[in-house]
C-alpha cells in the first residue's frame, strides 16, 4: 500500500468513527489532561496563538481555550467528520481545518505553540511533521505533543506474532506487526536533528483492562484505529481463524482476575524552536 492510499484509509477511519471517539477514547483523555500540564509548565508566557494537530473531537483546544482564552487557536486533522466535532465544540472560539501533518496548510512562523495529542503515532514521516511543525512555529515557539510509543498494545503485538508463527512460515511472519511505533531515541534524534532546542522526551505507562479480546478489538475500532495485516492472510475464515488463536493467546498469557490488560507507552515532548531560525 502506497503512502497515499495509507493516509486516506488512516483519514477515513477516524472520520467514520467520530461519532463514537469520545466513548472509547479512555487513555486518550488522560493524555490530553497531561499534556496540558505539560503545557503549563513550559510556556514562558501565554501564547498568541496555537495550533492543535489531530485535533479529534476538540478535547485539547477545549483545554487550550480554558488556559489561553484570548489565543487564536486552530485545530486540524485528516479527518473531517473530527474536525467538524471540534467545530461544534468550539464554535467561534477555534477555527477548524481538515488537513495533513504532513504536509500543513499555514504560513511559515504563523503560531507560538504547536500541541498534538494521541496524533503523531499515525505519521508516516515523522521528520518531515517534524520539519512542519518547525516551520509553523514562530522563532522561539515551543512544542509541545504526546502520542504512542513501542511498548504499546505489545501483548497484543505478541500474541499476533505467536499466532501468525504458528499458522505460518516464518518467512511469512517477518514485519507482522499491527502498528510501528517509534522509539524514545528515534524522536529525540529526529527533533535534535532539525535544530529544536530545549528537547526532552520522556515515557509514561497507562493501562486498560478489558473482559476479553473482542471488546479491546472493539475499543481500538471505536476510536477509528485501524490497520491491516501486513501478511498475506487474506480474509474470509482464514482471517476469522487467526484472530480467535491470537485471542487465544492473549487470554492464556495476560488475563488476570477475569481481566486482559492493554499496555500504552506514552511519548511526551517538549522542543523549543531556535530563535535563530526564522
Amino acid at each position: 500500500m502506497n503512502r497515499v492510499d495509507d493516509r486516506t484509509r488512516i483519514g477515513r477511519g477516524f472520520h467514520r468513527q467520530a461519532g463514537e471517539y469520545d466513548r472509547h477514547a479512555v487513555v486518550q483523555k488522560r493524555v490530553v489532561t497531561n499534556l496540558t500540564r505539560l503545557v503549563q509548565s513550559h510556556c514562558d508566557a501565554a501564547p498568541g496563538s496555537a495550533l492543535d494537530i489531530g485535533c479529534g473531537t476538540g478535547a485539547m483546544l477545549s483545554a487550550l481555550a480554558g488556559l489561553y482564552p484570548t489565543a487564536r487557536l486552530c485545530g486540524l486533522d485528516l479527518a473531517f467528520n473530527m474536525a467538524l466535532r471540534s467545530a461544534q465544540r468550539l464554535g467561534p472560539a477555534a477555527m477548524l481545518v481538515n488537513g495533513d501533518a504532513e504536509s500543513l496548510p499555514f504560513g511559515s512562523a504563523c503560531f507560538d505553540l504547536v500541541v498534538s495529542a494521541s496524533t503523531l503515532q499515525w505519521v508516516q514521516r515523522l521528520d518531515s511533521c517534524f520539519r512542519e511543525c518547525q516551520r509553523v512555529l514562530a522563532p522561539g515557539g515551543l512544542l509541545c505533543a504526546a502520542f504512542f510509543g513501542g511498548k504499546t498494545l505489545w501483548e497484543l503485538q505478541e500474541s499476533y506474532r505467536e499466532a501468525l508463527a504458528d499458522r505460518f512460515s516464518r518467512d511469512d511472519c517477518r514485519g507482522g506487526r499491527l502498528q510501528r511505533f517509534r522509539s524514545a531515541t528515534d524522536v529525540r534524534q529526529a527533533l535534535e536533528g532539525l535544530g529544536f532546542d530545549q528537547v526532552m522526551v520522556a515515557t509514561e505507562i497507562e493501562m486498560e483492562y478489558h473482559p476479553d479480546v473482542p471488546a479491546l478489538l472493539r475499543s481500538i475500532k471505536g476510536i477509528g484505529a485501524t490497520t491491516p495485516a501486513r501478511t498475506g492472510t487474506g480474509g474470509g475464515l482464514g482471517w476469522r481463524g487467526l484472530l480467535t488463536a491470537m485471542a487465544d493467546t492473549y487470554r492464556s498469557r495476560f488475563q488476570r482476575d477475569g481481566m486482559i490488560p492493554a499496555t500504552y507507552e506514552v511519548m511526551y515532548i517538549v522542543a523549543r524552536k531556535s530563535d535563530d531560525i526564522p
